[in-house]
């Protein structure tokens, strides 16, 4: 996207108004109550949009915001559970893949990222993953030869993984 200097910093002012209370109440649920850690959280959260505001909008930065948010408060679970002093907290705590926010907040992300390969590596995509064809028959739908439709598989989902990355959906 390109936002100038200016135009990040209301990007960010925008975030924080619109989305901290939310966030903040989410994340206070995911964390069981802990005030503390849903403010740390929430913070982080924010901090990493400003350090991608070059990339984001106000319109796309919701299913984003809540994805960071998600996958901190994953990995400060992983961290606590190394730590024999705390209480860590349970899976019956956490959201299901199977619930409809994650579900729809996880396809929000993959078709961001998905729009971000090029259209040879979306194709193959389709055809093998949403699709579900074997390789000779998606080289046949795509008319090329397996071995290309095997080469752009392989860099389309490096580059979707890397895409999804950039955006917090995966850690590196």
């Amino acid at each position: 996207m390109g936002n100038t200097p200016d135009q990040e910093d209301e990007l960010i002012r925008e975030l924080y108004s619109r989305y901290r209370r939310p966030l903040y109440g989410y994340v206070l649920r995911a964390v069981g109550g802990d005030h503390q850690h849903a403010e740390d959280v929430v913070q982080e959260t924010l901090l990493r949009a400003w350090r991608n505001a070059h990339s984001l909008s106000v319109d796309q930065a919701g299913p984003w915001l809540y994805t960071v948010a998600r996958n901190l408060v994953v990995s400060g679970y992983r961290k606590q559970n190394a730590r024999v002093d705390e209480v860590p907290i349970l899976e019956r705590d956490w959201a299901r893949p199977t619930d409809d926010f994650d579900r729809v907040l996880q396809g929000w992300q993959v078709a961001e990222a998905m729009r971000a390969l090029s259209k040879d590596h979306r194709a193959v995509i389709a055809e093998l993953f949403f699709r579900r064809r074997t390789i000779t028959e998606a080289a046949s739908v795509l008319g090329v030869p397996p071995g290309t439709v095997k080469s752009r598989s392989f860099y389309a989902l490096r580059a979707l993984r890397d895409a999804l990355e950039e955006r917090g959906v995966t850690e590196p």
